[in-house]
């Protein structure tokens, strides 16, 4: 017997502007769902969690929620202006949850709620809104951006405190990590339609390939091959698996190189003055120590930084990643040790200030000083056409900043930013109010670029796809030199937490332990699908299309109506077997990239 609806929406529609930003939208949630809303930015996904929350008013539709039921919704960018404290916010309205609730989440998310608000930083926002919203003891919770300025230890309470929670929740959020482990189906919002799925972020985006597929199979017969053309292929399952396979080669094998320039402690190594290395070097730090009064954030650090080197600083907040930072551009002096800087480098800092973009400048205003180029690291390009590099339709060049998305916006910043002529690139949580596509964008071009980078970032999977060398602070003052990403370095940190285990004695009898697999390493026979599956598809996608080119004669089924069921047959086979092997190669891909 199918479970009831805690809330419905049926045929919603919102007009937006001159047209429909949605319409005959269907969204029934049960009670236990856990549910990912995706979709590009300005899809609409934050107006839909206010219209199941209640909160907009819709121009067409009908919404049900069934009675007693408590629906809280956790926002981005929650209104704080007119409290005095934190806690004054979270115990606001009718509607306010118990305070012995809110100060004991209070107390497990380490947030002092007496904080006033007007100067608390974004982290302790967060965390106060999350106390308010956890705590309202919710059977329905809307979260938009959850993760956003939270540091890796609330971001993994949070994960075990929606694990353990016995309510429906929807989550927009760019967190790769967070949605896989936590989301069972997944809301698709895209083009002003819904789709639904029970499957969990980590299958979205075979899903998502797939319907694509489907669209470009079909997009003769329904007419509608201008409408998806730009999007399939930009997100074909193709043309983003071969982007990947040099992406990833390319990602390991510079981890592979600055593996072998470490310790076995994971100590860098700075190298003799002979060294071939020290030509390359942008930044070099030897025994940097940095203190704070009595408190030493940054203790005996060296590293040295080499050109192309991508560089991710992790670590919970106040554990010295912003200070570590400033030391090695230069912005701040060591009191012990050097901090040597190479005369050229000449650094871009994109550190998601969107107020520093005037809302009454339209976008050309932004990119090319009101006119028609823009010169991009030395190469003249057209505007329209360098927001089409920026998954931005052309048409919006003369559109208002003010009009824009926050996560337009971010986009539209990192467009400007990228365009200056640098090689050393500074990412303060590039992350933030970035969809999932453009975080794609984001780390291509990360990849293709030819300096340096160093990258401050929550967002454990944008990590683990992008550095090279993870710097990680427990606020101790030591930092964790490890080659790899957000994994590798959350790998040496249990290792180094597990118990050394009592010596044995030899028995004779007892056959040796086998060696532990290595990281990133398949077996012989998963290899060798990773391998050969992309010509496979090839092959198969070949075979498609010439079969189809046979079935698009009109007369051929009076003809020869056996060939023409022969063909069809044929074509729903290769499909089948296309699509399991796609979704077997991204499977491979992500074992091998994890």
């Amino acid at each position: 017997m199918a479970i009831a609806p805690i809330l419905s929406w049926e045929g919603l529609g919102l007009i937006q502007g001159a047209g429909w930003l949605f319409r005959d939208l269907d969204i029934h949630i049960a009670p236990r769902d856990r549910l990912a809303l995706i979709g590009r930015n300005g899809a609409g996904k934050t107006t839909l969690l206010k219209l199941l929350a209640g909160e907009v008013e819709a121009d067409a539709g009908k919404r049900s929620v069934q009675p007693g039921t408590r629906v809280v919704m956790l926002e981005q960018d929650p209104f704080f202006t007119g409290f005095d404290t934190l806690l004054d916010f979270a115990l606001h309205g009718p509607d306010a949850p118990p305070r012995h609730e809110v100060e004991a989440i209070a107390g497990q998310l380490g947030i002092d709620l007496s904080r006033p608000a007007e100067s608390a930083s974004g982290g302790e926002r967060r965390r106060a809104a999350l106390c308010r919203a956890l705590a309202s003891e919710p059977d329905l919770l809307l979260l938009d951006e959850p993760t956003n300025h939270l540091d890796l230890a609330a971001i993994d309470w949070l994960e075990d405190w929606l694990n353990r929670y016995n309510g429906a929740f929807v989550v927009i959020s760019h967190d790769r990590t967070f949605l896989t482990r936590l989301t069972r189906a997944t809301l698709w919002l895209d083009r002003g339609s819904m789709r639904r799925k029970d499957v969990g972020f980590g299958g979205y985006e075979a899903w998502e390939d797939q319907v694509f597929a489907e669209e470009a199979r079909n997009a003769d017969r329904l007419d509608a091959r201008l409408k998806i053309e730009a999007h399939w292929l930009e997100r074909g399952v193709t043309a983003r698996r071969k982007r990947n396979q040099g992406r990833l080669a390319k990602l390991h094998e510079m981890r592979a190189q600055r593996a072998a320039m470490l310790s076995p402690t994971g100590t860098a190594k700075l190298g003799l003055a002979s060294d071939d290395s020290k030509t390359k070097s942008v930044i070099v730090a030897d025994h940097v120590t940095k203190r704070f009064g009595e408190r030493t954030v940054i203790k005996d650090f060296s590293l040295r930084i080499q050109r192309r080197d991508r560089i991710g600083l992790v670590g919970a907040n106040g554990s010295g990643k912003t200070t570590l930072l400033k030391l090695l551009t230069g912005e701040l002096a060591p009191d012990e040790g050097t901090v040597t800087l190479a005369k050229t480098l000449n650094g871009v800092m994109i550190d998601q200030q969107r107020s520093l973009m005037s809302p009454e400048k339209r976008v050309r205003d932004v990119l090319a000083d009101g006119g028609d180029w823009v010169d991009v690291r030395g190469v003249r390009k057209h505007v329209q056409g360098y927001l089409k590099d920026f998954l931005f339709d052309p048409g919006l060049i003369d559109a208002r900043v003010g009009t824009l998305s926050g996560g337009e916006r971010s986009r539209l910043l990192l467009a400007r930013e990228f365009a200056r002529f640098s090689n050393l690139l500074v990412l303060d949580e590039p992350t933030n109010d970035l969809d999932l596509e453009t975080l794609d964008l984001l780390q291509e071009v990360i990849a293709d670029y030819d300096g340096t980078v160093l990258i401050v970032s929550h967002d454990r999977d944008f990590l683990d796809r992008t550095v090279t060398l993870t710097l990680g602070l427990d606020g101790s003052g030591k930092v964790d030199v490890v080659a790899g990403g957000y994994a590798d370095w959350e790998a040496r940190r249990k290792q180094k937490a597990a118990p050394a285990r009592p010596a044995k004695a030899a028995v004779s009898a007892a056959p040796p332990a086998p060696p532990p697999p290595r990281k990133g390493k398949l077996a012989y026979k998963d290899q060798r699908d990773y391998d050969l599956l992309p010509g496979r598809i090839e092959e198969l996608e070949a075979q498609i299309a010439r079969d189809e080119d046979a079935l698009h004669d009109p007369a051929l089924y009076t003809r020869d109506p056996a060939k023409f069921a022969a063909l069809t047959a044929a074509v729903e086979k290769a499909r089948a077997e296309k699509e399991a092997a796609e979704e077997r190669w991204l499977e491979l891909a992500e074992l091998v990239e994890g």
